[in-house]
């Protein structure tokens, strides 16, 4: 698509944001184009412990809620803590619990409207799958769950082939995700339970096709993330096959009623 004279260009620049004002107009700005806003913290994020790390991660996600808020934004999504060599994996659990109910406290007291998302991990030794998430979201009310399907294809060794597999996963979430699904997806490369390296989703054998198919036929409100190298490109490739599958079935249903319709008329 060209751009044409009568087209509204919004550019922003690197110094987009000098105050919260300018974070609440780039929110209106996000509405007025229909566009959901999340934030993901940084990818290392040790709540394992009491430590001044675990701190300056709790502060972290703190300040990204503060900006994912001015902007009326939807979830801000994080993992929690990795098990290092020589911890006790219950103690580094309880700690991570503490923190989060600290931080849920917080997010009561400040009045943070976003909701808290915590995601699926792609590696044994970080806090992160599908059954441990699951188990936050029951011991805490504000958690959502946030599938990312490379990661839990890794992490159970290629559980993700077809369509049913997905649904499972899908279904499993559904209780805490509020109506509302936020999802991550790219290729993946993984070897005895973890992740090696995110690819373009044409490589491996982690494909969206049944993805795409498993939400059409659960139909919910649903975000899904390119995290593929291939950022854009991939985004925009998933929803051609997505568009794709859609046509595919639409045209078989017209051709099932057309059917059934002469099949009437010849009785």
């Amino acid at each position: 698509h060209c751009i044409e004279e009568t087209d509204g260009l919004i550019v922003l620049g690197d110094d987009i944001v000098q105050k919260y004002s300018d974070l609440e107009k780039i929110g209106s700005m996000a509405k007025w184009l229909d566009v959901s806003l999340s934030i993901h913290t940084p990818y290392y994020m040790d709540l394992g412990s009491d430590s001044d790390l675990a701190g300056k991660c709790v502060e972290s996600i703190q300040n990204a809620a503060l900006i994912l808020n001015a902007l009326d934004g939807d979830i801000l999504v994080t993992s929690l803590g990795v098990y290092k060599e020589g911890q006790d994996r219950e103690a580094v659990d309880e700690a991570i619990y503490g923190n989060l109910e600290y931080m849920l406290d917080w997010w009561s007291d400040y009045d943070i409207k976003p909701r808290l998302g915590v995601e699926i991990t792609g590696q044994q030794d970080v806090f992160g799958s599908l059954d441990q998430i699951l188990d936050l979201c029951k011991e805490f009310d504000g958690i959502t769950p946030v599938v990312n399907f490379s990661h839990h294809h890794s992490r159970t060794d290629g559980s993700l082939l077809d369509m049913e597999d997905f649904i499972d996963v899908l279904e499993e979430v559904a209780p805490y995700s509020d109506g509302r699904f936020h999802l991550a997806f790219a290729g993946v490369e993984y070897a005895d339970g973890n992740e090696k390296r995110l690819t373009p989703i044409k490589k491996g054998d982690l494909k969206f096709d049944p993805l795409a198919e498993a939400l059409m036929d659960l139909k919910p409100d649903a975000t899904v993330i390119s995290t593929s190298p291939l950022l854009e490109h991939d985004a925009m490739y998933m929803r051609i096959i997505h568009e794709r599958i859609l046509s595919r079935k639409v045209s078989k249903m017209l051709k099932d009623k057309k059917k059934n319709e002469g099949s009437e008329a010849s009785a």
